[in-house]
């Protein structure tokens, strides 16, 4: 494993710019990549910055060789074309190999394999959230093949990092991030990254069923959107984008993303950088699980597979959702106290006026922010993500083309019969037929989950945890 890592490193420098000997000659220093990370509030492809990381030369078949026939788990998606997301619950498991893939994907797995049951024409495969100090248990000099120290955060490589890797139409359903903003290194294939600003939450129907902590779903398939049962979503600001190898896309702090594997074999590495305002929102996270949890539990004790996905393993009974609650309201409280203490500190510099320095550092925030609106950073290493000028993806069938060049064509406008029955019960026409006037209007039908999308929706958990901060701090 180190002879391979090495022989990597070593493509690696060879492959470097003149001049670039030692990491220097990158168009950023860590710490103005760090800076442009933490004041950039839109997203925005770095180039030009990995290419002596042993990680760049990461392919599938490289892994396969590293992982030594270690079995992972791939999630199993339908090659659909349906208007409803293809969330985790629904989705299939196939525990094998990374070789094992390799040779399903060009179809030359024999009828016997893990992937037996799943044709590769109707289905992909991906290994999503793999932690790398899981994953390389054993092998741990590998985390020092990916160098995130070069954005300007020392100490940080593999072993605070995930692998990905999938297949041709490998999918994740469009979300948002609760903690942190993300830095993901794109290593084999390309991937399509569809983005809404935070802003437009409201046109993204969100919703926390199925629920994963950290993670706020759509409930539209925003590839193939049902703009009847969604309208609202007409509004969104789509940026799009296709990452390639090389390349590393930083995804700000609440922005939603759906991407997609457009080749035939992708490899990702990406780090969730932490920010301050992820001590609120783990309250805010607590408060969710605890009443998805508590609702769900109590509607069907016996089924949590239907509405929790499969990477949430962790128990999640009342005692320990409590718990869970208190310690982040704790943490929160303990975090606050130090900020605030640091801050008094600093203001009371011996010889000087604590109100003038409070001044002059206001002035200070003002100018910098005045200078970073006057200092565009972009440029040919730093590429914006733009709004996407296209129109979008088409309600009703027809063909589309993916980037291989690849026709499909799908009736977009399917609906299952379970979403025709639940559209009539909340018309209140469940006989397909309209009420007379002089009839009794029909019971409106409110099930669990209409009740969470009100209780646990961000901006309802955000004010609860806000309230329940402002109490304990009394």
């Amino acid at each position: 494993m180190a002879a391979a890592s090495e022989a990597g490193a070593a493509d690696a420098r060879a492959a470097r710019p003149a001049g670039a000997e030692g990491g220097h000659g990158k168009p950023f220093t860590p710490e103005k990549a760090r800076e442009i990370i933490m004041s950039l509030q839109r997203p925005a492809v770095f180039c030009n910055m990995v290419y002596d990381w042993p990680a760049r030369h990461w392919t599938a078949q490289y892994l396969a060789g590293v992982l030594q026939g270690k079995q992972i788990r791939f999630r199993m998606g339908l090659k659909s074309t349906d208007t409803v997301p293809q969330f985790e619950p629904a989705c299939g498991y196939v525990d094998a190999t990374v070789e094992e893939f390799l040779a399903w994907n060009s179809d030359q797995s024999d009828l016997c394999g893990p992937f037996k049951d799943h044709s590769h024409s109707k289905f992909w495969a991906y290994a999503d959230y793999k932690y790398f100090v899981s994953l390389f248990e054993d092998k741990t000099d590998v985390f020092q093949d990916v160098m995130w120290s070069d954005f300007g955060f020392p100490g940080r490589n593999g072993q605070e990092s995930t692998l990905w890797i999938g297949s041709l139409g490998a999918n994740t359903p469009c979300h948002l991030d609760s903690y942190g903003c993300n830095l993901v290194f794109q290593v084999q294939g390309r991937k399509r990254w569809h983005l809404f600003p935070p802003e437009d939450m409201p046109f993204l129907y969100p919703t926390r069923i199925p629920y994963e902590e950290s993670s706020v779903f759509s409930k539209v398939n925003v590839v193939n959107p049902d703009f009847k049962c969604f309208p609202q979503f007409q509004k969104a600001r789509r940026h799009v984008v296709t990452l390639r190898p090389g390349q590393v896309l930083f995804v700000p702090r609440h922005w939603w993303h759906y991407v997609e594997s457009i080749d035939p074999v992708t490899v990702s590495i990406n780090s969730w950088i932490e920010l301050e305002e992820d001590h609120l929102a783990r309250v805010e996270e607590a408060i969710t699980r605890m009443l998805v949890c508590a609702l769900k539990t109590a509607e069907n004790p016996h089924n949590t597979r239907a509405w929790l996905n499969p990477t949430e393993v962790e128990e999640i009974s009342h005692e320990v959702n409590c718990h869970y609650l208190n310690g982040a309201v704790c943490a929160f409280l303990d975090h606050s106290r130090m900020s605030k203490a640091v801050k008094i500190q600093a203001l009371r510099t011996p010889g000087e006026n604590g109100k003038e320095i409070e001044h002059a550092y206001s002035q200070n925030i003002a100018t910098a922010a005045l200078e970073q609106a006057t200092a565009s950073p972009f440029g040919p290493d730093l590429v914006p993500v733009t709004p996407g000028s296209g129109e979008p993806p088409s309600e009703r069938g027809g063909i589309f083309e993916d980037e291989l060049g690849n026709k499909h064509e799908g009736h977009l406008g399917k609906v299952s019969p379970a979403k025709r029955q639940q559209e009539r019960i909340k018309t209140g026409n469940v006989m397909a037929e309209q009420p007379s006037s002089h009839s009794p209007r029909a019971p409106q039908t409110v099930s669990t989950d209409d009740l969470l999308d009100c209780l646990v929706n961000p901006q309802v958990t955000r004010l609860v945890a806000q309230l329940l901060i402002r109490g304990k701090s009394l």
